[in-house]
């Protein structure tokens, strides 16, 4: 039983990691209606610049994390400008296929910057697990989780109780129609870029803390991406309660049924439920139902 109650509470804990990366999809998604596949190339970004602060230039970790989210804001805002501010006002699909052929351009960049030889990435958050009775909790995914907790009740917030955020959200809706009455759709979509980069560091330093970095490592987003969609590309707050069905799952498939088959079924649990999502339900559990009259 208490090994049971170890596989959840760690798949809770894992699942808010993939909630944690998948703000990024839903931020950047909010403001622009773009959904970005480059976000694990962000998360990359992110993890090789704290990794030549950290252990590079040999910086404590008290000057390393603020110059890695001001690096963040920088990426977040270059990327903008240069892929997405002449894309204002045109076809989704026009700007999607963008972002993917961002993670081709992001990928190519760290390779020529950093190369391909694998790195420790610096141990920024205790790596000794937090060890209860028969209870054993990895201290940097509950450092995680209650990151992703304080983000997604702060970004709820923002989005839906002030006033510049209700701004992001029908400058997406609309882009045209928020240029016509005044509001400066560029200074909009730039900051949900800036944001979605400094979460995609937050992420980095979570899920790679004294791991090994390698380019694969941005491979985490994939299985963040489901996540997204079960909460629904509009919901933040829904990201909580989808990354809890997905850790608690995969966390339950690698215990109970990988040892059982010879093999990793629960590195497919992720894209499972997106498949079924997109069947069932393409509009995730919280997301907005649009209405079209004719």
């Amino acid at each position: 039983m208490m090994d049971f109650i170890n596989y959840v509470i760690n798949g809770f804990l894992l699942g808010q990691l993939y909630a944690l990366l998948a703000l990024g999809f839903v931020v950047i998604y909010r403001a622009s209606k773009v959904f970005n596949f480059a976000q694990g190339e962000l998360m990359l970004l992110g993890a090789y610049t704290v990794w030549t602060l950290s252990l590079g230039l040999n910086l404590p970790p008290w000057v390393t994390l603020p110059l890695a989210f001001v690096a963040a804001l920088a990426y977040g805002w270059l990327i903008e400008r240069l892929f997405f501010a002449r894309l204002v006002g045109e076809s989704v699909f026009s700007m999607v296929m963008v972002t993917i052929g961002l993670v081709i351009l992001l990928r190519g960049v760290v390779l020529v910057i950093w190369g391909a030889s694998d790195r420790q990435f610096p141990a920024l958050l205790p790596t000794a697990p937090l060890i209860v009775g028969d209870l054993i909790v990895s201290v940097p995914l509950l450092i995680g989780a209650a990151l992703t907790l304080v983000m997604t009740v702060a970004l709820w917030y923002f989005f839906n109780r002030t006033r510049f955020g209700l701004t992001l959200t029908a400058v997406a809706e609309d882009p045209n129609t928020a240029i016509s009455l005044g509001i400066q759709v560029k200074r909009a979509v730039t900051l949900a870029w800036m944001l979605g980069a400094c979460i995609a560091t937050v992420g980095a330093i979570v899920f790679l803390n004294g791991r090994s970095l390698t380019v694969l490592s941005a491979d985490v987003a994939l299985a963040a991406l489901p996540v997204a969609l079960l909460a629904g590309l509009e919901s933040i707050g829904g990201l909580i309660l989808a990354g809890a069905i997905v850790g608690v799952i995969q966390s339950l498939v690698a215990a109970y049924v990988d040892p059982k088959i010879g093999g990793a079924a629960s590195n497919i649990v992720p894209f499972v439920f997106m498949l079924l999502i997109l069947l069932v339900r393409p509009t995730g559990l919280f997301g907005w139902r649009s209405i079209e009259r004719v």
